[in-house]
């Protein structure tokens, strides 16, 4: 199975686009990261919450760039985002790359959890917010041995607005079950999954794998919540294997 399309891999949240750099160097020019709305260099939109208005400006970029048809994927957040578009433009789909996220829905703890951070960082802003994700958002592994990714995570969470996390957290919290859009995606898929996560359960990743119809799945040792800036290397070797 060869895959010759643009891989397009949206971002986790809090983070933008350069959380992607690390595979830069093994996919090149075929690498595909915009910044959701809001985040990194990207406007805000508009829009009420809802991550149909996040997979419609990855629409728009693929537009821009003539793509037609790509690999799409995302870590977390970015996940959520490549489901919507699936949801929303199944024919641009080629295959999927799914890391560290679910086609649930949150549940209400969950949902009321979102929209507590969202009232916070709108009225205390995201000074404090790295202090309270990092050992979610990173696995003991990587806290322990690689400070270089502490460094970076939490430059990458002071570079965020308040309005583009709160405006991402209230759209997570309403968004759907994507089971359906997965069971109905007949196009290869690779999961993947660190299997130090401490924010996804190992039965959601396998519950993605038994959605989708043509899936791999893959466990990433000693990396966490953001495997893709917790060990690139790894991630980029698991994503070219699948690419053929």
């Amino acid at each position: 199975m060869r895959l010759s399309e643009p891989v397009v891999l949206l971002h986790a949240f809090p983070l933008d686009s350069r959380m992607w750099d690390g595979l830069r160097p093994a996919l090149g020019d075929r690498l595909v990261t915009p910044d959701l709305p809001g985040f990194g260099g990207a406007p805000r939109t508009g829009a009420e919450p809802d991550l149909d208005a996040a997979a419609e400006s990855v629409l728009e970029t693929l537009d821009r760039l003539d793509v037609e048809r790509a690999v799409v994927g995302g870590c977390s957040m970015g996940g959520y985002v490549a489901m919507a578009l699936l949801r929303r433009a199944p024919a641009r789909v080629g295959g999927l790359v799914l890391v560290n996220t679910k086609a649930s829905a949150d549940t209400d703890e969950a949902r009321a959890n979102r929209f507590a951070m969202a009232d916070r960082v709108e009225a205390d802003g995201t000074g404090g917010l790295a202090d309270d994700m990092l050992t979610t958002l990173l696995g003991p592994t990587t806290l322990e041995r690689r400070p270089d990714v502490e460094t970076q995570l939490r430059r990458l969470i002071a570079d965020q607005s308040p309005a583009a996390v709160a405006w991402a957290q209230r759209a997570m919290a309403a968004r759907p079950d994507s089971f359906d859009a997965l069971r109905g995606a007949d196009v290869p898929a690779l999961v993947l999954r660190g299997t130090e996560d401490a924010l996804i359960p190992a039965e959601e990743s396998a519950a993605l794998v038994a959605a989708l119809p043509r899936a791999t799945f893959v466990e990433l040792p000693g990396a966490g919540h953001l495997a893709p800036l917790e060990d690139p290397g790894e991630v980029a070797a698991a994503l070219l294997d699948w690419l053929g």
